[in-house]
């Protein structure tokens, strides 16, 4: 009962801000809170997994509707200047078209029946876009800067590394692995995103999925194209945080810089085999710039902002408790 209670006080919260603000957001990113902090390394998969605070991960994968509200955002016109779009959207297993010379409405549309798919062909920078629109509240918000600070130099040498202060981001490789391996409440790791190990892969077929011990996901040829974000429903599919699709459907950036010129990648996509699921595979030479069909991308958030105000709004509430207790106490009455 306690825990109803306070969900309800949360959503209320959360209301409350919304309803305060100049405008309500264009797009909602369901989180997960990621807890634990202060887990150790994974030493079976080369060290990596470890850290040291809470925060909030993408319970799927960022979709077409999503990215197609952020192109109309970032790119009104419809010109693309800071190629946000690639044409490889509109096909190979994409979801997003562009009209620049549509007189009225947007620029940009999601295909019919793509809009909950995973939007592919996004390069890692324009994952970092997407990110610095979140964390600087959507609608007109800047794309250059935020959780990052992306400037022509930075991007040539690739040397950008997250801002202090970020509210939103693309995922560590420590907290995409985290989210996607560890099971906090054993403190264990495990060798796929489905909770389970090395014997027991999810089984590749279509949603929803009828494993229920290792659970299903889209590998390995087996569906033929990108699913619905969270459509494999049957449990275990999701990890034991409760993402979905960390292993298969598309690789997801990371914003770890391996070394030299590459960038993260994670998780396996829709025609890799079971061994590039596993924790211990690195994707070895993924290029920033490349936007495939088999990359996509979720993101971080801080979850502090939202607790920064609960403690607020708590604090009234407390605040408006006590002078109610004070007042009924002189008056001789009851106050809950």
């Amino acid at each position: 009962m306690q825990a109803s209670k306070t969900v309800a006080f949360v959503a209320t919260v959360v209301l409350l801000l919304a309803a305060g603000g100049t405008a309500r957001a264009q797009i909602t990113i369901e989180t997960v809170p990621v807890g634990n902090p202060g887990n150790p390394d994974d030493i079976h998969g080369d060290g990596y997994g470890g850290v040291d605070y809470i925060f909030n991960i993408g319970k799927y994968e960022v979709t077409n509707a999503q990215y197609c509200e952020f192109l109309n955002a970032g790119d009104p016109s419809g010109d693309n200047v800071l190629h946000l779009y690639a044409s490889g959207m509109e096909h190979d297993y994409g979801g997003i078209t562009r009209t620049p010379g549509n007189p009225m409405g947007a620029k940009y549309e999601v295909l019919p029946g793509r809009g909950n798919k995973p939007v592919n062909y996004v390069n890692f920078w324009d994952a970092c876009r997407f990110a610095n629109w979140l964390h600087n509240g959507q609608g007109d918000g800047d794309t250059e800067t935020g959780a990052y600070t992306l400037t022509s130099d930075g991007i040539a040498s690739n040397t950008i590394t997250r801002n202090s202060g970020w509210k939103w981001a693309v995922p560590s490789e420590d907290e995409w692995y985290k989210a996607a391996y560890y099971a906090g409440a054993s403190g264990v790791y495990h060798d796929y995103a489905t909770g389970t190990d090395v014997g027991a892969y999810p089984t590749a077929e279509a949603p929803p999925g009828t494993n229920m011990v290792k659970g299903s996901a889209n590998y390995n040829g087996a569906v033929g194209d990108l699913t619905d974000v969270g459509a494999y429903t049957g449990k275990p599919s999701d990890s034991p945080y409760g993402t979905f699709d960390q292993n298969g459907n598309v690789f997801e950036w990371n914003d770890t810089i391996l070394y030299w010129s590459f960038r993260g990648l994670r998780g396996g996509d829709l025609a890799i085999n079971e061994t590039q699921l596993r924790a211990v595979y690195r994707h070895g030479s993924p290029d920033p710039t490349w936007e495939r069909y088999f990359i996509g991308f979720r993101v971080v958030q801080v979850p502090e902002p939202v607790s920064a105000a609960l403690l607020a709004v708590g604090a009234l509430v407390l605040g408006r408790r006590r002078l109610r207790r004070q007042t009924a106490h002189r008056a001789g009455v009851g106050c809950p």
